[in-house]
């Protein structure tokens, strides 16, 4: 165990690698099968408001090092801090993920057990392999569940479901997941790589600003009314028409080409003497 904290010690715990819009996180403690201590709650906690706010991130993929995605927040390691903090950053994660404007993917390989498995269904999307398997192990530790799984379970599979997985901790395979809708996809661990790379191209090409409102509404209406979805559907689409995807998708579909969305404001601004100015991008840079 020295030697596996020693060098620890003289690498990232959290990996963190951009490519044409598509952030990925890695869980990096493969030793211990990418169980979260400490500095890996805060470390993720950090590396997802930094991904909330930067624009240039259009998916987000969440995976673990060495053929295992998560086996849960590490309670083998010694730590000194008091479990109500411990505690703050494992809620401070699920939030952060939950809100996150940009479609998310959990890329699951190998063990998804207890908050890993709660990690990976915060995200949008699961992809898992044929061999990975997935456990509420809380009670088989004396615990009772975090990270959301109390709200997630019930929302994704039902009461009676959600009390036996969480109650009997039963070890379940990736089919298994898929047929409760506890899991996206299966695909065979040699295919992974190239899905989940597939999957982020096709909704970071997509308009972030109808892809974000379209999460959140998702989000919102799964425990509204109709009321409440419908206002809120008026107010996000009245968001989508004020930009320039908008009219980038009607000027596609007319002249038959693929459209290329950029997520800018569209809807003119008033100067300081209340005229007319020219449209802005989001970022502050006028439209050509």
């Amino acid at each position: 165990m020295k030697a596996d904290l020693a060098s620890e010690r003289g690498r990232s715990t959290l990996l963190v690698s951009d490519d044409d819009g598509v952030r990925t996180l890695t869980l990096n403690r493969p030793h211990r099968k990418n169980a979260i201590d400490t500095t890996l709650w805060i470390a993720l906690r950090e590396a997802l408001i930094a991904a909330g706010g930067d624009q240039g991130v259009r998916a987000l993929v969440l995976t673990g090092a060495g053929g295992a995605f998560c086996s849960g927040a590490d309670i083998a390691s010694p730590d000194p801090m008091h479990p109500t903090y411990k505690l703050r950053n494992l809620s401070a994660v699920a939030e952060l993920l939950h809100d996150l404007p940009m479609p998310t993917i959990a890329k699951v390989s190998g063990v998804a057990v207890g908050a890993g498995w709660n990690l990976a269904l915060g995200c949008d999307f699961v992809v898992a392999t044929t061999a990975s398997t997935f456990s509420q192990i809380f009670v088989k530790r004396g615990l009772s569940m975090d990270l959301g799984g109390s709200w997630l379970l019930p929302k994704l599979v039902g009461l009676q479901q959600a009390k036996r997985l969480a109650m009997l901790a039963e070890t379940i395979g990736a089919e298994e997941a898929r047929a409760l809708g506890l899991v996206t996809w299966v695909v065979e661990e040699a295919e992974i790589d190239a899905f989940v790379t597939d999957l982020t191209a096709r909704l970071a090409a997509g308009p972030p600003i109808a892809l974000a409102q379209t999460k959140a509404l998702l989000n919102e209406g799964a425990s509204g009314t109709l009321h409440d979805a419908l206002a809120g559907e008026a107010r996000a689409q009245a968001v989508n028409f004020a930009t320039a995807d908008a009219a980038e998708a009607y000027a596609a579909f007319a002249e038959k080409r693929t459209p290329v969305f950029a997520g800018r404001w569209a809807a003119p601004r008033p100067g300081a003497n209340g005229t007319q100015t020219s449209n802005k991008t989001e970022t502050g840079e006028k439209d050509a």
